[in-house]
């Protein structure tokens, strides 16, 4: 084609460029500024008083609360059989992100009741816990399992771990330490420290201070309690030397458990090949 122009013709130009000095609307800037303080007002507001939404918005330190009430609910719901209250356990190698370290903090509580009560205790404790845990039991293939959830994204489970013995524990999962679990302080002593030196006499133990004492807050005030010792090897069958204490009815007899409850106070006997373990736990009123 030629490329001259026909006269009388002016050749297309093309979109016209834009003044100089072009500004937005002011009421437009103005929108814009005051939707950017709404938000960050908003983000405030909602970083400080609105529930977590996942498990990493709450420390390890502000989920130990929930740890330990939930332990004394436990306790104070199985009322009717022989607690034991395990030391608090904090790991702290887990990551909550690739780059923040985390920790978890798992507390438990074992539990002896009569062989083939299992099920039954646990339906009975998932009926006594806090509505607003949504507690319940499922059978599976493994046994019936009890799960409930605390709050704070704490979750409470228990199963059987062996005939006549129930193992609960409550877990927070992986979180930011914060400043940290601080364990609740044992604080003087019980009727628990009495029954204890009782049973460690009866096997040949001696009655010196417990090893370890755990507590826990009961729902209804005041504190459970567990002392921890261990005891000598009986010259008699472990049964037979607690047999007296219990008089003559134990809760649970088995090679691997005897227990019994004694004047108010629980106490529970592990009979390992290895020795003996013996807990005295005064509990939660169910």
């Amino acid at each position: 084609m030629s490329g001259a122009v026909s006269p009388g013709y002016a050749p297309p130009t093309g979109p016209r460029p834009p003044a100089d000095g072009t500004r937005w609307p002011r009421w437009l800037i103005a929108l814009t500024v005051a939707w950017a303080v709404l938000l960050a007002g908003l983000t405030w507001y909602s970083t400080r008083n609105d529930p977590p939404t996942v498990r990493e918005q709450r420390t390890l330190a502000e989920a130990g609360s929930v740890v330990d009430n939930a332990i004394g609910e436990l306790v104070a719901a199985a009322s009717d059989a022989v607690p034991a209250l395990a030391p608090p356990e904090v790991d702290r190698g887990c990551r909550v992100t690739p780059f923040a370290d985390g920790a978890t903090l798992r507390r438990e509580v074992e539990v002896a009741v009569a062989g083939g009560e299992e099920r039954s205790l646990l339906e009975r404790v998932a009926e006594r816990l806090p509505a607003e845990w949504r507690a319940g039991v499922r059978v599976t293939s493994d046994g019936p399992r009890l799960r409930a959830d605390a709050g704070e994204f704490v979750v409470v489970q228990g199963r059987p771990v062996a005939d006549g013995r129930i193992r609960f524990h409550v877990g927070t999962g992986c979180r930011p330490i914060g400043d940290g679990y601080a364990r609740p302080e044992a604080g003087g002593t019980g009727a628990e420290v009495g029954a204890l030196t009782e049973a460690l006499r009866a096997l040949g133990g001696t009655s010196a201070a417990p090893e370890t004492v755990v507590t826990a807050p009961c729902p209804g005030g005041g504190d459970a309690r567990t002392a921890w010792s261990a005891a000598g090897e009986p010259a008699a069958s472990p049964q037979a030397a607690l047999a007296p204490l219990a008089g003559g009815t134990p809760v649970v007899e088995t090679p691997e458990v005897y227990a019994y409850r004694r004047d108010g106070v629980a106490v529970l006997a592990d009979l390992h090949p290895d020795g003996i373990r013996v807990a005295a736990t005064t509990g939660c009123a169910g």
